[in-house]
Protein backbone atom coordinates (compact mmCIF):
# COMPACT_ATOMS: atom_id res chain seq x y z
CA UNK A 1 0.00 0.00 0.00
CA UNK A 2 2.82 2.37 0.91
CA UNK A 3 4.56 1.52 -2.36
CA UNK A 4 1.40 2.39 -4.38
CA UNK A 5 1.07 5.65 -2.48
CA UNK A 6 4.67 6.60 -3.30
CA UNK A 7 4.10 5.75 -6.95
CA UNK A 8 0.93 7.85 -7.00
CA UNK A 9 2.72 10.79 -5.38
CA UNK A 10 5.59 10.45 -7.84
CA UNK A 11 3.17 10.46 -10.77
CA UNK A 12 1.36 13.50 -9.40
CA UNK A 13 4.67 15.32 -8.96
CA UNK A 14 5.77 14.26 -12.45
CA UNK A 15 2.60 15.47 -14.13
CA UNK A 16 2.51 18.67 -12.05
CA UNK A 17 6.11 19.39 -13.01
CA UNK A 18 5.26 18.68 -16.63
CA UNK A 19 2.32 21.04 -16.53
CA UNK A 20 4.40 23.74 -14.82
CA UNK A 21 7.26 23.41 -17.31
CA UNK A 22 4.80 23.33 -20.19
CA UNK A 23 3.12 26.51 -19.01
CA UNK A 24 6.48 28.24 -18.62
CA UNK A 25 7.55 27.13 -22.09
CA UNK A 26 4.24 28.32 -23.57
CA UNK A 27 4.52 31.67 -21.77
CA UNK A 28 8.05 32.14 -23.13
CA UNK A 29 6.91 31.11 -26.60
CA UNK A 30 3.96 33.51 -26.43
CA UNK A 31 6.18 36.35 -25.20
CA UNK A 32 8.75 35.71 -27.94
CA UNK A 33 5.98 35.69 -30.54
CA UNK A 34 4.58 38.98 -29.23
CA UNK A 35 8.05 40.54 -29.20
CA UNK A 36 8.62 39.39 -32.78
CA UNK A 37 5.29 40.89 -33.89
CA UNK A 38 6.14 44.18 -32.12
CA UNK A 39 9.63 44.20 -33.65
CA UNK A 40 8.28 43.59 -37.16
CA UNK A 41 5.67 46.33 -36.72
CA UNK A 42 8.32 48.73 -35.42
CA UNK A 43 10.63 47.91 -38.32
CA UNK A 44 7.83 48.46 -40.84
CA UNK A 45 7.03 51.82 -39.20
CA UNK A 46 10.74 52.76 -39.33
CA UNK A 47 10.79 52.00 -43.05
CA UNK A 48 7.69 54.15 -43.52
CA UNK A 49 9.47 56.97 -41.68
CA UNK A 50 12.38 56.69 -44.10
CA UNK A 51 10.01 57.02 -47.06
CA UNK A 52 8.25 60.02 -45.48
CA UNK A 53 11.59 61.78 -45.02
CA UNK A 54 12.52 60.98 -48.63
CA UNK A 55 9.25 62.60 -49.68
CA UNK A 56 10.14 65.75 -47.71
CA UNK A 57 13.60 65.77 -49.28
CA UNK A 58 12.02 65.54 -52.72
CA UNK A 59 10.00 68.68 -52.02
CA UNK A 60 12.83 70.67 -50.42
CA UNK A 61 14.56 73.14 -52.74
CA UNK A 62 18.08 72.91 -51.37
CA UNK A 63 20.63 70.41 -50.11
CA UNK A 64 20.30 68.52 -46.85
CA UNK A 65 22.43 66.19 -44.76
CA UNK A 66 20.41 64.18 -42.26
CA UNK A 67 21.01 61.62 -39.52
CA UNK A 68 18.16 60.17 -37.45
CA UNK A 69 19.13 57.64 -34.77
CA UNK A 70 16.89 55.63 -32.46
CA UNK A 71 18.95 55.54 -29.25
CA UNK A 72 17.15 52.42 -27.99
CA UNK A 73 17.50 50.13 -31.01
CA UNK A 74 20.53 51.81 -32.59
CA UNK A 75 18.66 52.04 -35.92
CA UNK A 76 19.80 54.90 -38.11
CA UNK A 77 18.42 56.72 -41.13
CA UNK A 78 20.79 58.98 -43.02
CA UNK A 79 20.94 61.05 -46.17
CA UNK A 80 24.22 62.64 -47.31
CA UNK A 81 25.50 62.23 -43.77
CA UNK A 82 29.17 62.68 -44.70
CA UNK A 83 28.65 65.70 -46.98
CA UNK A 84 30.42 68.86 -45.80
CA UNK A 85 28.30 71.85 -44.78
CA UNK A 86 29.46 75.18 -43.37
CA UNK A 87 28.99 74.51 -39.66
CA UNK A 88 27.81 77.99 -38.65
CA UNK A 89 26.98 77.84 -34.93
CA UNK A 90 26.75 74.03 -34.77
CA UNK A 91 30.49 73.98 -34.13
CA UNK A 92 29.70 75.52 -30.76
CA UNK A 93 28.60 72.06 -29.57
CA UNK A 94 32.05 70.41 -29.77
CA UNK A 95 33.67 73.74 -28.82
CA UNK A 96 31.63 73.66 -25.61
CA UNK A 97 32.88 70.12 -25.01
CA UNK A 98 36.46 71.26 -25.62
CA UNK A 99 36.03 74.07 -23.06
CA UNK A 100 34.74 71.76 -20.34
CA UNK A 101 37.50 69.27 -21.16
CA UNK A 102 40.09 72.05 -20.86
CA UNK A 103 38.63 72.91 -17.44
CA UNK A 104 38.95 69.25 -16.38
CA UNK A 105 42.59 69.33 -17.46
CA UNK A 106 43.26 72.55 -15.55
CA UNK A 107 43.90 74.64 -18.67
CA UNK A 108 41.10 77.08 -17.90
CA UNK A 109 38.99 77.87 -14.82
CA UNK A 110 35.23 77.97 -15.19
CA UNK A 111 34.95 80.32 -12.22
CA UNK A 112 37.39 82.87 -13.68
CA UNK A 113 35.78 86.25 -14.32
CA UNK A 114 36.20 87.89 -17.73
CA UNK A 115 35.58 91.60 -18.23
CA UNK A 116 33.79 92.44 -21.48
CA UNK A 117 35.69 94.93 -23.66
CA UNK A 118 34.29 97.01 -26.50
CA UNK A 119 36.74 95.29 -28.84
CA UNK A 120 35.21 91.90 -27.93
CA UNK A 121 31.80 92.78 -29.27
CA UNK A 122 30.69 91.17 -32.52
CA UNK A 123 27.63 91.43 -34.72
CA UNK A 124 25.25 88.52 -35.17
CA UNK A 125 23.43 86.48 -32.58
CA UNK A 126 23.71 86.99 -28.84
CA UNK A 127 23.20 89.61 -26.16
CA UNK A 128 26.77 90.52 -25.24
CA UNK A 129 27.07 92.96 -28.16
CA UNK A 130 24.46 95.11 -26.39
CA UNK A 131 26.01 94.87 -22.92
CA UNK A 132 28.15 97.75 -21.61
CA UNK A 133 31.91 97.35 -21.67
CA UNK A 134 33.15 96.47 -18.19
CA UNK A 135 30.42 93.91 -17.53
CA UNK A 136 31.87 90.82 -15.88
CA UNK A 137 31.03 87.22 -16.76
CA UNK A 138 32.42 83.92 -15.52
CA UNK A 139 33.91 81.59 -18.12
CA UNK A 140 31.14 79.09 -17.37
CA UNK A 141 28.48 81.74 -18.07
CA UNK A 142 30.18 82.63 -21.36
CA UNK A 143 30.15 78.97 -22.44
CA UNK A 144 26.44 78.83 -21.66
CA UNK A 145 25.69 82.04 -23.56
CA UNK A 146 27.68 80.72 -26.52
CA UNK A 147 25.33 77.73 -26.78
CA UNK A 148 21.86 78.45 -25.41
CA UNK A 149 21.87 82.05 -26.72
CA UNK A 150 24.28 81.28 -29.61
CA UNK A 151 26.26 84.37 -28.61
CA UNK A 152 29.06 85.06 -31.11
CA UNK A 153 30.92 87.40 -28.79
CA UNK A 154 30.97 84.74 -26.08
CA UNK A 155 32.11 82.15 -28.64
CA UNK A 156 35.11 84.22 -29.70
CA UNK A 157 36.10 84.98 -26.10
CA UNK A 158 36.12 81.29 -25.10
CA UNK A 159 37.89 80.36 -28.36
CA UNK A 160 40.64 82.80 -27.39
CA UNK A 161 40.82 81.15 -23.95
CA UNK A 162 41.26 77.56 -25.15
CA UNK A 163 42.90 78.30 -28.50
CA UNK A 164 41.95 77.06 -31.95
CA UNK A 165 44.69 74.39 -31.96
CA UNK A 166 43.46 72.94 -28.66
CA UNK A 167 39.85 72.97 -29.89
CA UNK A 168 40.75 71.12 -33.09
CA UNK A 169 42.80 68.59 -31.13
CA UNK A 170 39.81 68.01 -28.83
CA UNK A 171 37.50 67.55 -31.82
CA UNK A 172 39.76 64.79 -33.12
CA UNK A 173 39.82 63.25 -29.64
CA UNK A 174 36.02 63.23 -29.67
CA UNK A 175 36.16 61.15 -32.86
CA UNK A 176 34.95 63.87 -35.24
CA UNK A 177 36.18 63.23 -38.78
CA UNK A 178 35.20 66.38 -40.65
CA UNK A 179 34.64 69.12 -38.06
CA UNK A 180 37.24 71.80 -37.45
CA UNK A 181 37.83 75.45 -36.67
CA UNK A 182 39.66 77.04 -39.58
CA UNK A 183 38.72 80.48 -38.25
CA UNK A 184 36.92 81.97 -35.28
CA UNK A 185 33.17 81.51 -35.50
CA UNK A 186 32.36 85.17 -36.15
CA UNK A 187 35.45 86.02 -38.21
CA UNK A 188 33.46 87.15 -41.23
CA UNK A 189 36.46 88.72 -42.98
CA UNK A 190 38.16 85.33 -43.15
CA UNK A 191 34.90 83.77 -44.32
CA UNK A 192 34.69 86.30 -47.15
CA UNK A 193 38.20 85.19 -48.17
CA UNK A 194 36.95 81.62 -48.48
CA UNK A 195 38.14 80.35 -45.09
CA UNK A 196 35.26 78.30 -43.72
CA UNK A 197 34.44 76.00 -40.81
CA UNK A 198 32.85 72.73 -41.88
CA UNK A 199 31.02 69.82 -40.33
CA UNK A 200 28.73 66.95 -41.31
CA UNK A 201 25.42 65.52 -40.10
CA UNK A 202 27.38 62.39 -39.16
CA UNK A 203 29.81 64.29 -36.91
CA UNK A 204 27.03 66.21 -35.19
CA UNK A 205 25.13 62.98 -34.52
CA UNK A 206 28.30 61.42 -33.10
CA UNK A 207 29.05 64.27 -30.70
CA UNK A 208 25.43 64.29 -29.51
CA UNK A 209 25.40 60.53 -28.92
CA UNK A 210 28.64 60.79 -26.93
CA UNK A 211 27.05 63.49 -24.79
CA UNK A 212 23.92 61.33 -24.35
CA UNK A 213 25.94 58.28 -23.28
CA UNK A 214 28.31 60.24 -21.04
CA UNK A 215 31.33 59.62 -23.27
CA UNK A 216 32.27 63.05 -24.58
CA UNK A 217 35.58 63.35 -22.77
CA UNK A 218 34.06 61.91 -19.60
CA UNK A 219 30.75 61.77 -17.77
CA UNK A 220 31.18 65.18 -16.10
CA UNK A 221 31.97 66.94 -19.39
CA UNK A 222 28.98 65.22 -21.03
CA UNK A 223 26.57 66.17 -18.24
CA UNK A 224 27.62 69.82 -18.37
CA UNK A 225 27.12 69.87 -22.14
CA UNK A 226 23.70 68.21 -21.85
CA UNK A 227 22.56 70.68 -19.20
CA UNK A 228 23.39 73.65 -21.43
CA UNK A 229 21.95 72.15 -24.64
CA UNK A 230 18.61 71.73 -22.85
CA UNK A 231 18.53 75.51 -22.28
CA UNK A 232 18.69 76.47 -25.98
CA UNK A 233 16.28 79.33 -26.61
CA UNK A 234 15.92 79.08 -30.39
CA UNK A 235 12.85 76.89 -30.95
CA UNK A 236 11.84 77.55 -34.57
CA UNK A 237 13.22 74.30 -36.01
CA UNK A 238 13.31 70.90 -34.24
CA UNK A 239 10.91 71.92 -31.42
CA UNK A 240 8.50 73.93 -33.61
CA UNK A 241 5.74 71.33 -34.07
CA UNK A 242 6.49 69.12 -31.07
CA UNK A 243 4.44 69.31 -27.84
CA UNK A 244 5.53 72.25 -25.70
CA UNK A 245 6.56 70.00 -22.81
CA UNK A 246 8.89 67.84 -24.94
CA UNK A 247 12.38 67.63 -23.45
CA UNK A 248 14.91 68.62 -26.13
CA UNK A 249 18.68 69.26 -26.01
CA UNK A 250 19.72 70.96 -29.24
CA UNK A 251 21.72 73.64 -31.02
CA UNK A 252 20.86 75.62 -34.13
CA UNK A 253 23.10 77.10 -36.80
CA UNK A 254 22.29 79.94 -39.17
CA UNK A 255 24.21 81.96 -41.77
CA UNK A 256 23.43 83.25 -45.25
CA UNK A 257 22.39 80.22 -47.27
CA UNK A 258 22.89 77.85 -44.33
CA UNK A 259 20.35 76.63 -41.77
CA UNK A 260 20.82 73.75 -39.30
CA UNK A 261 19.53 72.14 -36.14
CA UNK A 262 20.99 69.19 -34.27
CA UNK A 263 19.64 67.69 -31.10
CA UNK A 264 18.42 64.92 -28.84
CA UNK A 265 14.66 64.52 -28.33
CA UNK A 266 13.45 62.66 -25.23
CA UNK A 267 10.10 60.84 -25.44
CA UNK A 268 8.23 58.30 -23.29
CA UNK A 269 8.70 55.65 -25.98
CA UNK A 270 12.42 56.25 -26.53
CA UNK A 271 14.95 58.97 -27.24
CA UNK A 272 16.34 59.91 -30.62
CA UNK A 273 19.03 62.02 -32.24
CA UNK A 274 18.13 64.26 -35.16
CA UNK A 275 20.66 66.31 -37.11
CA UNK A 276 19.50 68.24 -40.17
CA UNK A 277 22.01 70.44 -42.01
CA UNK A 278 20.86 72.48 -45.02
CA UNK A 279 22.17 74.74 -47.75
CA UNK A 280 19.75 76.86 -49.79
CA UNK A 281 19.54 79.76 -52.20
CA UNK A 282 16.42 81.36 -50.77
CA UNK A 283 16.08 85.01 -49.77
CA UNK A 284 15.70 83.93 -46.14
CA UNK A 285 15.89 80.73 -44.12
CA UNK A 286 12.16 80.20 -43.57
CA UNK A 287 11.84 77.35 -46.08
CA UNK A 288 14.76 75.50 -44.50
CA UNK A 289 13.46 76.05 -40.97
CA UNK A 290 10.09 74.65 -42.01
CA UNK A 291 11.77 71.64 -43.65
CA UNK A 292 13.72 70.85 -40.47
CA UNK A 293 10.58 71.26 -38.34
CA UNK A 294 8.59 68.88 -40.55
CA UNK A 295 11.31 66.22 -40.48
CA UNK A 296 11.46 66.47 -36.67
CA UNK A 297 7.67 66.06 -36.45
CA UNK A 298 7.77 62.95 -38.66
CA UNK A 299 10.35 61.33 -36.37
CA UNK A 300 8.44 62.32 -33.24
CA UNK A 301 5.23 60.81 -34.64
CA UNK A 302 7.09 57.53 -35.27
CA UNK A 303 7.90 57.31 -31.57
CA UNK A 304 4.45 58.51 -30.56
CA UNK A 305 2.88 55.59 -32.48
CA UNK A 306 4.99 53.10 -30.55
Amino acid sequence: MAKKTLIFIALVVFFATGVYLGERYYAKFKKAKQERIIFEARKASWQQLEQHIKDQLGQYKGEAGIVIKDLTTGWELSFKKSELFPSASLVKIPLMGACFLAAEQGKIKLSRNITLKSSDKLTGSGVLKNMPAGTVFSVERLIGLMVYDSDNTAANIVTNLVGIDYANSAFKGFGLKSTDLSRKIADYKSRDRGIENYTTAEDMALVLEKIYRGKLGNKNVSEQCMRILKLTRMNDRIPKYLPADTNIAHKTGLENGVCHDAGIVFTREGDFIITVLTKHAHYNSNVSKEFIAKVALLVYKYFERL
